[in-house]
């Protein structure tokens, strides 16, 4: 039984290690803080199934932030961001519409740029 791996990989051309635009940076992105002002909900389930995730996933968030700290950690993981939990979970406790919007600016940028992550399949 041989088993082949296929790994996928481009050039990112975003700079890893930090956001790319800053909690309460809303002009860099108009749309997406009008979309938030005027329905919250719609910039949350669209952000999360831009991400990938399901988009009813931020519907099941509404007492605790687990879903949010989950997809800001992947996020952080995913594009080499450096933070931590505590920094998440402080982020969205204290700025919860404004981190969303800069999650969701954060895969808009991301999406233009090209950036894919190193994905590896493995078939058996």
């Amino acid at each position: 039984m041989a088993v082949s791996q296929t790994t996928i990989m481009t050039t990112q051309r975003v700079s890893s290690g930090t956001w790319s635009t800053g909690v309460c940076d809303c002009c860099s992105d108009m749309s997406t803080c009008c979309c938030a002002l005027w329905c919250f909900p719609c910039m949350q389930c669209q952000t999360v199934s831009q991400f990938g995730w399901c988009f009813c996933m931020p519907l099941l968030d509404s007492f605790c932030m687990v879903v949010s700290c989950c997809l800001r950690q992947k996020m952080r993981e995913q594009y080499s961001i450096h933070g931590s939990c505590c920094d998440d979970f402080c982020t969205l406790c204290f700025c919860y519409p404004c981190a969303w919007c800069q999650m969701s600016r954060e895969i808009k940028i991301r999406a233009r740029s090209g950036t894919v992550v190193t994905q590896q399949i493995t078939h058996s």
